[in-house]
């Protein structure tokens, strides 16, 4: 990237999850940044619900944690029932425990933020196109005014849903499947004895029902319905119908104020970017709403790609690090998609021995705890590992190239810059035993790398026997880690070869 490319701002059109999460961490991070949106304002329809740990983590990271704390219901467990009878508990540990709050005040959260950092959504503002030249994009703008003009950008990041403009005029395909059955959503006042701090899961031959209490005090029920089932033909007489025949019974609906009725699609776009355009959340991948992970995935996705964009954009970086983006979060859509299916597929059995294996399945799961192992830690994004390059070097002593290093160790790092960790063993005798390479190290990142990495020697940490060197990125993976000085010292001149320019 030029000089003169770096002093252009990044456009993010879409003014969601994704486009507001891309903006904060570009402007927390120097990269002047506009976010446009077309509609006229905020949606309020609750949409998504769903905050998991790691999505939390990024925003306590940029100071918006605890004002989504205060619009939030925690979350207990999920329950499963089979023909009304309970066959399965998963229950959240405290560092899994996800949150419930619908996506306007999630979006209200982050809209705060960016105002703290001199930003906002232009409302009513729309891309009508663009085009790609070497080293930029040069964007046709139609303002609230009517107005049109063709402005210039360093980059172009598509968070703007499942009909993204960006995708379409980038002629990416967005192949994948539409479920045969459709679902019905809505947020009620609701009669029960549910507990609303858990999420409750119904199946049966007539269909899944999903019911879980919101911080207003209203419940979410989302259920299935027949494919002849429409928006126009769906009131609270024909939901509480449904749920009558899915549900155990005694649930009484009052006073809606959102039913939607709505097909489900599993879609991931075929490429997630061109040039210097990028695509992020719905945008780039749709799919059930099983496990809740759609506006997570989209904050994930954002988050990745803008602290990595903000290097490039400095001269921090060698830009193939961008590169990156669409190889990591392909890896993470694929999952979540896949994932999603399966979940929604499980939901919907309906022939006898298929449902009498599912609920001895889930039984024996949950007597064993097996769900907290694997499952509930992947929902929560806490398991999420990149494949990276062998050269990256393997596991050693707790630091897994491509995964998240533990908290809390995790949460005292710069997440402005990558890290090098210098971990000794515990026995002091064998401090300073071939030292000197992991001290060079050191003064190298000292010298050279200050405004791109920290450095930080831990005495002591874990069970390691002899030194060990990890460098760690902004987003708290291991980049790469080794026993070895010289694996890291190539991966930091391989990474960091670009001078910074002034910004």
């Amino acid at each position: 990237m030029t000089p003169s490319t770096a002093r252009l701002p990044v456009l993010v059109a879409g003014s969601g999850p994704a486009g507001l999460t891309a903006a904060i961490e570009l402007g927390r991070r120097g990269v002047p940044v506009r976010c446009i949106d077309r509609a006229s304002g905020p949606s309020t329809l609750s949409k998504a619900l769903g905050v998991w740990p790691r999505t939390r983590e990024l925003i306590r990271r940029f100071g918006g944690d605890e004002a989504l704390a205060s619009r939030s219901l925690p979350q207990t467990q999920m329950r499963y029932y089979s023909s009304g009878k309970v066959i399965a508990n998963l229950r959240y540990r405290t560092a899994t425990r996800p949150l419930i709050c619908p996506q306007p005040g999630v979006e209200e959260v982050l809209r705060e933020v960016l105002a703290g950092l001199g930003g906002s959504s232009e409302w009513r503002t729309e891309l009508l196109d663009f085009e790609q030249g070497d080293d930029r994009v040069r964007a046709r703008l139609r303002y609230p005014d009517g107005t049109e003009r063709v402005e210039e950008f360093a980059y172009l990041v598509g968070a703007d849903g499942a009909s993204s403009t960006v995708r379409a005029q980038l002629g990416i395909g967005f192949e994948g499947d539409t479920y045969e059955l459709r679902f019905v959503v809505a947020d009620v006042l609701a009669d029960t004895t549910l507990d609303p701090k858990m999420t409750h899961y119904f199946c049966s031959a007539r269909g899944i029902l999903v019911a879980c209490g919101l911080p207003s005090g209203r419940w979410r029920v989302f259920t299935s319905a027949p494919p002849s089932f429409t928006q126009e033909g769906a009131d609270l007489t024909a939901v509480q119908r449904l749920v009558d025949e899915r549900g155990p019974g005694g649930i009484v609906l009052r006073d809606p104020d959102w039913l939607s009725v709505f097909s489900v699609h599993a879609r991931q776009a075929e490429r997630t970017r061109v040039g210097h355009v990028f695509l992020v959340g719905d945008a780039a991948h749709i799919h059930s709403p099983a496990g809740g992970q759609g506006l997570n995935t989209g904050v994930t996705d954002a988050h990745n790609l803008a602290w990595k964009m903000a290097f490039v954009w400095h001269g921090r970086a060698d830009p193939d690090l961008l590169d990156t983006y669409a190889a990591e979060r392909g890896q993470v859509a694929r999952a979540v998609v896949r994932q999603a299916d399966v979940q929604t597929r499980i939901w919907l059995l309906r022939r006898g021995y298929q449902v009498a294996l599912r609920d001895t399945l889930l039984r024996a799961a949950s007597a064993l705890r097996l769900f907290d192992i694997s499952y509930v830690p992947w929902l929560a994004g806490l398991r999420t590992r990149y494949q990276v390059p062998a050269t990256q070097g393997r596991a050693v002593a707790g630091f897994r190239p491509g995964a998240l290093i533990p908290l809390p160790l995790r949460s005292e790092l710069d997440d402005l810059r990558y890290t090098l960790l210098i971990s000794r063993p515990e026995r002091p005798e064998r401090r300073g035993s071939g030292g000197a390479p992991f001290d060079a190290l050191a003064d190298l990142c000292r010298d050279r790398f200050a405004d791109r990495v920290d450095v930080r020697v831990l005495n002591g940490h874990g069970r390691a026997r002899g030194t060990v060197a990890a460098l760690v990125r902004p987003d708290g993976h291991v980049d790469t880690a080794s026993r070895d000085a010289a694996p890291v010292r190539t991966r930091l001149t391989a990474l960091f070869t670009t001078p910074p320019t002034a910004a």
